[in-house]
């Protein structure tokens, strides 16, 4: 059997995954704290199915939710609103509240909130850099088949067993295992993007894999939060934490070998790959050894991916661990309306992704060099970012605060696609992932950094404004660095 266009299964099935991972790792930060609203009736049940609560002559409210459980609490976690003419008590609710990390009647409970959640962000972080490092030397090792099926089975069983979380010690230990394990795509395919597809093609595919980042984080608040309201925290970790499980068998069976040895792959497509990978003098010999973090570093070229991401990445990071808490606290919203406010900024970076990668795929086409295409599109991307971010802090609503974050994110996938594309620029073989896992690390190193200054900074306006000043020093970085993008010669 022959499969015309096998490269785009292939990165079809890396954006199908992609998808997952992000699915996974948003569960926490979209059900951490949750305003939930509860209609207000005569008697509690009344509501035909969704959530209802009544007024006790102790001054209390019972709530009965969607899924017929039943609580109490007290007035002071109630909220009460007027909306198209029902009345209804938001109380907030949540993992942190569940698990008795907050107290939703201190007046302080969203800025501990924000600290715990940052917290275990951390090291969440850590643990994903640290796997970035790794996980680029052993797909560079293992190859990308096996690769990507370690990392998907490392992270969906970590985010299932999150259920069996009993307080921040376990919560934290399960989130460890998830960036040990979410990390692997990030190296995985850039490397995947090497093998499969000729130069011109790659910042395109690396464009759809930063598109389904996006689709991923769109999907996320409506999926994760509707699973929430119907099934609750628990089982939403272990349906969405099964979908990577369920995954790595359909990889296994249609990932079989590289192009060259692929059954699959027709005689013409193969040609197609081969022909393009790179120019036969800069092309390695096939048992060339990749190059060592030391022999890495020591290059000044590889500092423009390092540095680059070190301080791009946060600005990504921060949006997708804060964003709920931040609609939920600033504009009020409740976990419906997060749910379709929250996936606006994500349609945006979805197309700033592909948007990217066939940009810098078009002026090569057109006979513009590398080179310049990577940089001419990297300054594009950074311009869309600094205005944005500035029209995202001073919006007065939450229509205008989503579409500028939706420019922010479009912008930062614009950028990060064709940076992300340049160790494969830089290097054949087994180099290229292994310098794509150390700009990995650097951007986790970056993003740790941020979210532990974001603990000292009270507001949300100096917090996100402050992230305008990491594009200069991205783009500086990059162009001191780099020189000609072009392949090194040993």
């Amino acid at each position: 059997m022959k499969i015309k266009g096998m490269r785009w299964v292939i990165i079809s099935l890396i954006m199908m995954i992609t998808i997952i991972n992000y699915l996974d790792r948003g569960t926490l930060n979209y059900m951490w704290v949750a305003n939930v609203d509860y209609e207000l009736q005569p008697t509690a049940g009344s509501a035909n199915g969704d959530n209802s609560a009544v007024l006790l002559p102790d001054g209390s409210y019972r709530l009965i939710n969607s899924r017929g459980e039943e609580s109490e609490v007290s007035a002071a976690r109630v909220k009460i609103k007027e909306k198209d003419g029902h009345t209804y008590a938001s109380v907030q609710e949540g993992m942190a509240v569940d698990l008795g990390l907050v107290n939703p009647e201190d007046p302080d409970a969203t800025q501990k909130a924000k600290d715990l959640l940052g917290t275990i962000t951390i090291f969440f972080m850590i643990a994903y850099g640290i796997s970035q490092m790794v996980s680029g030397k052993i797909y560079d090792k293992i190859g990308c088949r096996r690769g990507f099926f370690w990392s998907a089975l490392v992270w969906g069983v970590a985010d299932a067993l999150t259920s069996l979380s009993k307080g921040l010690a376990s919560l934290t230990i399960f989130r460890v295992m998830l960036g040990l394990g979410e990390a692997g795509p990030w190296p995985g395919t850039t490397k995947s993007n090497a093998i499969w597809f000729p130069q011109k093609e790659r910042a395109l595919a690396q464009g759809l894999f930063g598109a389904a980042a996006s689709v991923g984080s769109v999907l996320a608040p409506i999926v994760i939060l509707m699973l929430f309201l119907a099934f609750g925290w628990k089982w939403t970790f272990v349906i969405v934490g099964g979908l990577g499980v369920v995954w790595v068998v359909l990889w296994l069976f249609i990932n079989k070998a590289d192009p060259e040895d692929h059954p699959w792959v027709t005689e013409e497509e193969k040609n197609h790959i081969l022909e393009g990978r790179c120019n036969p003098v800069a092309c390695p010999a096939p048992d060339e050894k990749g190059k060592s973090w030391g022999e890495l570093l020591r290059q000044r070229k590889n500092w423009s991916v390092i540095l680059g991401r070190f301080f791009l990445d946060p600005i990504w990071w921060m949006f997708v661990t804060f964003l709920p808490l931040y609609l939920t606290d600033v504009f009020n919203l409740n976990i419906k309306e997060v749910a379709f406010s929250a996936w606006v900024p994500y349609a945006g970076a979805a197309v700033g992704s592909i948007a990217g990668g066939w940009f810098s795929g078009w002026l090569i086409s057109k006979g513009r060099s590398v080179n310049f295409a990577r940089k001419c599109a990297m300054l594009v991307g950074g311009g869309i970012i600094l205005p944005a971010i500035i029209g995202s802090v001073m919006a007065q609503t939450v229509m205008m605060a989503v579409i500028c974050m939706a420019f922010v994110l479009a912008g930062f996938q614009f950028f990060i696609t064709n940076l992300q594309t340049i160790p494969s620029d830089l290097h054949s073989g087994k180099s290229v992932g292994s310098l794509a896992g150390l700009g990995g690390a650097a951007a986790v190193l970056g993003t740790i950094l941020a979210i532990f200054f974001s603990d000292m900074i009270s507001s949300w306006t100096l917090l996100f404004g402050l992230l305008a000043a990491l594009v200069p020093l991205s783009w500086l970085s990059i162009f001191l660095t780099v020189g000609k993008i072009e392949k090194i010669k040993n």
